[in-house]
């Protein structure tokens, strides 16, 4: 039987609420992937406030944003200002943290943390939890309502939101879940301030 692993989305909850998410789904522990664990909207949930909550609450806390986070500090992981998921997949310090959370597994019940409360718009399911499930771990996304999203079905949703068929004649079901993830991985990855913003000047300047 394959090891499960969880993810969830902070977004706006009362950490009460938060807390109840987790013990409804026997979390023990979290692992925080957001690359800045603070959050000027939300500030029960900074990293210390966090951690010191889940520790009253007897569950374990580990920030692995270094490692997994979204914004990589690798200038190699960036085009045009852009993360390019592809290639922080393939870096030294996120393999790391993807072999931290397959040996914590098997010790705790662990849910990915990041902020957004939809799976499909965040990293931890179109970077992390796709190459979990690639090898072979059950990923499950803690929705807002308690419910259980199967990773499988998220990709599914996912394929239906970016206009992707269920079958095609000339791809495999593998490849049209590629595709899906690149499309989303190109919505969502990280872009650099200063390169938005060249980018928009340069747009004016020319007239688009």
């Amino acid at each position: 039987m394959s090891l499960t692993i969880y993810t969830i989305g902070h977004s706006t909850h009362a950490v009460q609420d938060f807390l109840a998410l987790l013990r409804l789904n026997r979390i023990t522990a979290i692992a925080d992937v957001r690359s800045h664990p603070y959050s000027r909207f939300n500030p029960q949930f900074n990293r210390e406030t966090l951690k010191a909550d889940l520790k009253r609450n007897g569950i374990s806390y580990v920030f692995l944003g270094r490692e997994l986070g979204a914004r990589s500090e690798d200038p190699a992981c960036y085009d045009s200002g852009k993360v390019q998921y592809n290639r922080l997949a393939r870096t030294p310090e996120f393999q790391d943290g993807l072999s931290r959370v397959k040996s914590g597994a098997a010790s705790f019940r662990i849910a990915l943390m990041c902020a957004e409360k939809d799976p499909l718009r965040c990293h931890r399911t179109i970077l992390v939890s796709r190459y979990l499930a690639e090898q072979g771990f059950d990923v499950q996304h803690i929705l807002d309502d308690g419910r259980l999203e199967p990773h499988g079905a998220a990709i599914k949703r996912l394929k239906r939101e970016v206009g992707l068929p269920d079958g095609d004649l000339f791809r495999s079901e593998e490849e049209l879940e590629q595709e899906a993830y690149r499309i989303q991985g190109d919505r969502i990855a990280y872009q650099r301030p200063e390169e938005s913003e060249d980018t928009e000047q340069s747009q004016r300047r020319v007239g688009t």
